[in-house]
């Protein structure tokens, strides 16, 4: 496919000017394997290869390489590729989120770059807005090379996180499927989150807000472990709301967030309660599968796989939603998650995942959850305005 988006990557690269003033800075890095430009080249050796030595990488969950898991702790201090000495920004601890004024202490600017996917979960965007406040503080410049939404830039769904609720799943105000780039939330979190340094963000070229990623002709490349395509970005709006519960997601299947299911659950009656909801653009095929790793290891699962026919109408959230109102009529087979997630052990996670606490409990009492994913949301209309103001491509 001809390539039609020229990345923020791919911008800085041909522009002399900015090449220049790095090469005679001390820069620091934060990336991961998305860190590439359009022909595939990682960062790291495409500065190298204009003269730009990287004296750090800053690596955000799963790692510079993404070899770790999801809330798999990681203490890197090298990347093994490079040998460039990296800092970990996904420790053991929630300080361990935030790069530290030592880590910092020598550096002129921080590039950010990575592949976020539409998502208000997705970890990857707090990790940019926690640099830009470390950063601030530091005294050290901040650019942050945009790319392309991969959901589009127009879906919208979900409701926006609670204040309460606040955690690295949603640690601003966003919707759940927020419809924005990580370049144009560097603007919301400076403009709205007090997250603010001094920072630039290099825009693309050629990306058009309705564009799904496979229209750019840009090459994907996995996000994260369980990112594995574009059909799973698609379904992850609602599909990670399972991770608060027992369900296996199919973390540990090729097919993670398009499989869910559990042992003992009756396939047969959800898919046929699913049915009955007539949602548009999906269907579900009856399926089992074995996990090798997390929840239900080794175990058979029944349970549906979804495939999403018409991407456009789709609304994951709303599905999602569907999926554990049916599920809390087969007693026994679904709980609540009670273990701690990402870093917090005193908040029920479908209750940080989802946002809204209210929400959860409609669902336990039975209300319709299409209409509790589509209900009436007093904070959005605030969302739409600011996130209007920080738009960069309409």
């Amino acid at each position: 496919m001809k390539i039609r988006v020229e990345t923020g990557l791919d911008q800085l690269l041909a522009d002399r000017a900015r090449i220049s003033r790095l090469a005679g800075a001390r820069v620091g890095l934060l990336a991961n394997p998305t860190t590439v430009d359009h022909t595939l080249e990682h960062a790291i050796d495409a500065l190298a290869a204009r003269g730009v030595e990287l004296k750090r990488l800053f690596g955000p969950e799963h790692g510079v390489r993404a070899e770790a898991q999801d809330m798999e702790s990681v203490s890197e201090t090298r990347d093994p590729i490079s040998g460039i000495p990296t800092v970990s920004l996904y420790g053991s601890t929630f300080e361990s989120l935030q790069p530290s004024a030592e880590d910092l202490a020598d550096l002129d600017i921080v590039i950010a770059d990575i592949q976020d996917i539409g998502s208000r979960y997705y970890t990857y965007a707090y990790t940019i807005g926690l640099m830009m406040q470390a950063c601030g503080e530091a005294g050290v410049e901040v650019w942050v090379l945009d790319r392309p939404n991969p959901i589009t830039g127009v879906g919208m769904e979900g409701n926006i996180v609670r204040d309460e609720m606040r955690s690295f799943v949603g640690m601003q105000p966003l919707m759940t499927r927020h419809g924005m780039t990580l370049g144009e939330l560097a603007h919301f979190f400076a403009k709205y989150c007090c997250w603010e340094c001094e920072y630039e963000v290099i825009e693309m070229k050629g990306w058009r807000r309705e564009m799904w990623f496979d229209e750019t002709g840009l090459p994907w490349v996995m996000p994260s472990p369980n990112m594995p395509t574009l059909d799973t970005a698609i379904v992850y709006p609602g599909q990670c709301i399972l991770e608060g519960t027992t369900l296996s997601e199919a973390r540990g299947t090729t097919r993670p967030f398009e499989l869910f299911g559990a042992p003992g659950l009756d396939a047969v009656r959800l898919r046929e309660r699913m049915m009955a909801f007539n949602l548009p653009g999906v269907e579900y095929r009856l399926a089992s599968f074995r996990p090798m790793f997390q929840k239900h290891a080794n175990a058979t699962c029944a349970g549906l796989q979804i495939h999403v026919t018409d991407r456009d109408v789709f609304e994951s959230v709303a599905m999602s939603y569907a999926i554990i109102s049916a599920l809390l009529e087969q007693p026994g087979v679904m709980e609540w998650r009670t273990k701690a997630y990402e870093f917090v052990d005193d908040i029920l996670a479908i209750d940080l995942l989802i946002g809204d606490v209210a929400r959860r409990e409609a669902l336990e009492a039975g209300q319709n959850p299409v209409e509790v994913a589509n209900a009436e949301d007093p904070m959005r209309e605030e969302f739409l305005a600011r996130r209007e103001s920080c738009l960069l491509y309409k």
